[in-house]
This record gives structure tokens, C-alpha cells and sequence, in this order.
């Protein structure tokens, strides 16, 4: 299921469960719409970070204390306040909401109770959508985007968790009196009366759309082109999406879409040479990775508070990308490793610093190419004194001189492979993004070719297991790259540099999954130059 609180929080609201949800086709295209007037990225390629980073630090107590005076909870003021700031400011909810529940001193059940409602109503915006609409008289662009808040949360609550009917309404009508709507006190009611009135699965099988993929996609709260995306990526579509699913291929693909709405475990990477797992996994009481060799589970609590982490000694990574940072170290060269390795578009400086902890054992050195000011600060302080220098430079021309032994390209993508990390990110994204992405992977690859020496290696990545994303870029390389090109490339078994890990698709790359490995949606591809 896509969200349900189970508990009760300490403002005494017992819970109360339905159905599951997702999209509707004409309703759901306002919040679509909205979402996508905010997707700007900056020249790299990547959506801004550093204009939202100024709202992240902002907090609003004058919305709080308004809806704490109009007799709403602390818990569901702190949800509406950090929804209120995603919709308006593009903030990041992930980033938000822990200083929020800090600010307002909340723990325990109810700061668990802020987290589902903030993040429940984020994941599942277009089916609060397509339901509200339902309900309205007026579309979803003429009602206030405070009332459209209070409207998204208390529908979220009689959807999808076992909070009573008339709590939920009365404290929506209390958020919008509280937002200064006191005027739209009355509509708020009427729609929020009409959805308690239809359970939620029948809301559910009123609404869904037809086809076997978009009912899917609306089930699971997602919008139909990345269900769709999915699909093909596990292969269980073909390129023309006309195919019908078997009940095992529907299972699988539910089973990738469910995936999107769990918390994700976190992950600890141990810096080679400072610390192994097995240290790490001892003095945290957690448990060893499956996959990477540096990999530390963390089920519960902060990381940063962890003496490890604090040391510099070990840090939060997901385990596909130390895979894929690992992948670049160990791909087979032809000929000697002389040291010199590139991440050509390093930011935030993850991968960077677990290949510069590698390289610092191994005796080599990592330039890494960072185009956003921002982020290549970002790279600074995470490599902190391992052998990697920085370069705030465009990946597309960096200006360095050419003979890397090793060069990695975590290319700008659409970042389908991380949804569940940020719970708006679904309603945010447009399909039509992917040809400019597609533009600019391509331009980096080709660079990452020109500047990597005969005999060695290059690895392109993505978070995202969009195959236009994925395989679309890595062959159309190897066919412009083959007999006769000037720069002539072969692609490698990504099997020889990763452990067991079961399916990871039937190509020479690898695919992970949520569902099938627990890591991100993570892509890499090793490609080696020809030697003359």
C-alpha cells in the first residue's frame, strides 16, 4: 500500500485504513501541470539546488502557531506548513521536514505522524488530485494553493490511513480557516464531506483509468509515463508498449511501482584504507551489505550522529553507487594503471570520494569535474583530504589534458531510479525532459572517450533505468565508435567487476532495482577504448 499510518499520535486521532491510489488522466493533469512549471535546470543539466537550499533553511512560524491557535494539532501543522513550502517554494521535502519536526520538538509517534502525512500526501498527489476534482465544483487551478493543501492532506488521511472521518475533515477546514481563507471554510467542508461519503476503493475503481499499465500506475500513485518507463526497463514492455503483461510481468512491474512508496534502508559506505565493513558493522551494531564490500546497513536512527560518520570515516552512500565507484576501479585496463582517474561530473562528491579513498590504497590520483559552483563545494568538502582535486569546469570541455586511465560519467539524468528517496519527485518530473537529458549524456560520454587513454576504461551511470537513458545512449556510442571510427570502443561485462546479484537484465550492463536489491534504480555500462 502507498502509505497508512498505523498508530495513534498524541493529539488522540485513532487511524482508520482504506484503499490504494494513484492517478487520474484529466483530473490529475493540473497537479501535473503545476509540477512541471517548476522543473528548471540549470546548465549541467540537473535541477537547481542551490536556489531551493535558501528556502530549506527558512521556516514559517507564523503558519504553525496560526493553525495551532485554530485548534490543529502540532503534528498535522508541521505536515501542512513543509507541503505548503514544497508547492509554493519547490522545496525539498526530505530536507525540509527534518528541520521542521525539529524546530517544533516533536519525536516519537507524532514526529512518525508529521513524516506519513507530509510524505504520504507528497507520493500520492495525483490521486488526492484526480479525487478532489471529483468532488469540486471549480478545477483544481482556481482553488487557493493553501485550501489545495489542507484539501491534498486531509484527503490523504481518509484515503489512505486509519484516521477517523470527521478528524480528518475538521482539521482541514481548521488548516484553511488558520491559511486566512476564512471565506473557503464552507467549500473545504462540502468536498471533504462529499469524499468521507464513497470508500476509498470505490473513489479507487471510479476513477482509474482504463488499460492494464495506467491502472497500475494509478494504484500505485504514479504518473502513467514512468509506469510505462518502468515496464520497459525490466522488460517486460516492448518498445511500443502494445504488449500484454502475464500475471508474473504484472506482479513484477506492481511489485517495482510498490517499491517507490518504502522507506528506503540507509546505507553506509566504510573508506577503504580508514576502516573496513566488518569494523563499521561492529561498532554501529548494524549489519554487513550484501553487495559492496564497503556497504553498512543502518536500520534505524541518525546516521550522523554515528562516531564513524562524524570521524569523516565512513558516510551515507547507497550500496549501487558504491558499486559503480567501485565498477571504475576495477574494470580491466590494457596496460599499466598510471593513476590518473576523472569523475567528470562529480557533484555532490559521493563516488568521487569513495574512488579517491581507492585511489589513496592503490597510489593513484582523481580529478573531479564539478560545473555548478554550488556542488563543486559540495565535492570539496566530502573528499576533504583525499588524493582528488576539484575542477569547477563543464564535463562537455573540461580543459584537462587527455589519458585517464579511468574515467567515470555519472551523467545529469532524469532521476527515476531515486523516487522513493524524495517523495514529490514523481509529480514533479515530464517525460519531455529526457531528449534535452539525452543531449547532454550524449556530449559527456563523448567526452569521457576523447579524454580517456587507448586500453583504458569508462563507465557511464545513471540513477534512472530509463532505457533512453540507459542502453539508448551506451549503443548508440558503441555504434558510433565502431570499425573505422577514429576512437574505436568494446563494451565489457559489468558481471566481472560486481558480485552475484541475480537479475540484473540481459545485457552486458547492469540494471538494479529497489525490488530486487534493495539499492537505488542504478545504471552503469563499462565501455574500453580499443587500443591501436
Amino acid at each position: 500500500m502507498t502509505g497508512g499510518f498505523r498508530s495513534r499520535s498524541k493529539s488522540g486521532d485513532p487511524a482508520q485504513r482504506a484503499g490504494k491510489g494513484t492517478q487520474k488522466g484529466k483530473q490529475q493533469r493540473g497537479s501535473q501541470q503545476r509540477g512541471n512549471s517548476r522543473s528548471g535546470r540549470d546548465h549541467k543539466g540537473r535541477r537547481g539546488g542551490q536556489r531551493q537550499t535558501a528556502h530549506h533553511d527558512r521556516q514559517n512560524p507564523s503558519l504553525i502557531s496560526a493553525a495551532r491557535r485554530s485548534g490543529v494539532d502540532v503534528p498535522r501543522a508541521v505536515a501542512f506548513e513543509v507541503l505548503q513550502r514544497v508547492a509554493a517554494d519547490d522545496a525539498f521535502a526530505n530536507l525540509t521536514l527534518p528541520k521542521a519536526v525539529s524546530a517544533n520538538k516533536l519525536s516519537g509517534r507524532d514526529a512518525a505522524f508529521a513524516t506519513e502525512l507530509t510524505y504520504g500526501t507528497l507520493r500520492t498527489e495525483g490521486v488526492l488530485d484526480a479525487v478532489i476534482a471529483e468532488c469540486s465544483s471549480r478545477g483544481l487551478d482556481a482553488i487557493a494553493p493553501e485550501v489545495l493543501t489542507a484539501l491534498r492532506l486531509g484527503t490523504y488521511q481518509v484515503l489512505y490511513t486509519r484516521v477517523e472521518a470527521h478528524a480528518a475533515v475538521d482539521t482541514t477546514v481548521r488548516l484553511v480557516e488558520a491559511a486566512g481563507h476564512e471565506k473557503a471554510k464552507g467549500f473545504a467542508n462540502g468536498i471533504m464531506r462529499t469524499i468521507t461519503r464513497t470508500p476509498a476503493q470505490e473513489w479507487l475503481d471510479k476513477l482509474a483509468p482504463s488499460g492494464e499499465v495506467a491502472a497500475l500506475a494509478f494504484r500505485h500513485a504514479h504518473p502513467e509515463w514512468i509506469a510505462r518507463s518502468f515496464g520497459r526497463g525490466l522488460g517486460l514492455l516492448d518498445t511500443a508498449d502494445d504488449n500484454a503483461l502475464s500475471a508474473e510481468q504484472t506482479a513484477e512491474l506492481e511489485r517495482a511501482l510498490e517499491a517507490d512508496s518504502e522507506r528506503p534502508l540507509v546505507h553506509l559506505v566504510a573508506r577503504p584504507g580508514e576502516i573496513s565493513a566488518e569494523e563499521l558493522a561492529l561498532i554501529t551494531g548494524c549489519e554487513e551489505g550484501r553487495y559492496s564490500p564497503y556497504a553498512v546497513y543502518l536500520e534505524q536512527g541518525d546516521p550522523g550522529s554515528l562516531e564513524p560518520v562524524r570521524q569523516k570515516l565512513a558516510a551515507v552512500q547507497d550500496e549501487g553507487s558504491q558499486l559503480i565507484a567501485r565498477a571504475v576501479t576495477e574494470a580491466e585496463l590494457i596496460g599499466e594503471d598510471s593513476g590518473r582517474w576523472l569523475d567528470l561530473c562529480a557533484g555532490p562528491g559521493g563516488k568521487a570520494a569513495l574512488m579517491g579513498a581507492i585511489a589513496r590504497v592503490e597510489g593513484a590520483e582523481v580529478d573531479a569535474v564539478e560545473v555548478s559552483p554550488h556542488r563543486a563545494t559540495l565535492v570539496e568538502k566530502t573528499v576533504g583530504d583525499l588524493p582528488v582535486r576539484v575542477h569547477r569546469a563543464d564535463g562537455r570541455a573540461p580543459g584537462l589534458d587527455a589519458g585517464f586511465d579511468r574515467v567515470l560519467v555519472d551523467a545529469p539524468c532524469s532521476g527515476l531510479g531515486a523516487l522513493r528517496r524524495r517523495p514529490e519527485a514523481r509529480w514533479r518530473k515530464a517525460e519531455s525532459d529526457i531528449a534535452e537529458l539525452n543531449t547532454l549524456q550524449t556530449e559527456l560520454l563523448e567526452s569521457a572517450l576523447a579524454l580517456v587513454r587507448p586500453g583504458g576504461v569508462v563507465v557511464y551511470s545513471t540513477c534512472s533505468p530509463d532505457l533512453r537513458e540507459t542502453r539508448g545512449i551506451v549503443d548508440a556510442a558503441v555504434e558510433r565508435h565502431g570499425a573505422g571510427a577514429e576512437i574505436r570502443v568494446e563494451e565489457l561485462d559489468t558481471r566481472d567487476v560486481l558480485p552475484d546479484m541475480g537479475d540484473l537484465g540481459s545485457e552486458l550492463s547492469a540494471q538494479m532495482w529497489p525490488h530486487r536489491h534493495g539499492t537505488d534504480a542504478m545504471f552503469f555500462a563499462v565501455l574500453r577504448r580499443v587500443a591501436d
